[in-house]
């Protein structure tokens, strides 16, 4: 889940919760409580997720530039050989 997907489960758990009243059948309240805590955890472990993968793209994108770096100036001043 995304995070998009983790905030409409904190908003349709909040409306269970908190603007809903049934009586009868079974606890929207309770429904709209678990639903606000899935959400939450959801948000959260997305949000780690994404700065988890952040962090390895940057460093896979450093160690790529500094590669080619390297490569480019080992062979900047050496003339190409004769045929």
């Amino acid at each position: 889940m995304g995070v998009g997907t983790s905030i409409v489960l904190i908003a349709v758990g909040a409306i269970l919760r908190f603007a809903v009243s049934v009586s009868g059948g079974f606890n929207l309240h309770s429904i709209g409580l678990i639903l606000m805590i899935v959400g939450a955890l959801s948000l959260i472990l997305s949000l780690i997720a994404d700065s988890v993968l952040a962090a390895a793209l940057r460093g896979s994108v450093a160690s790529t530039a500094t590669a080619q770096t390297a490569t480019s100036k080992k062979g900047a001043g050496t003339a190409p050989p004769d045929r």
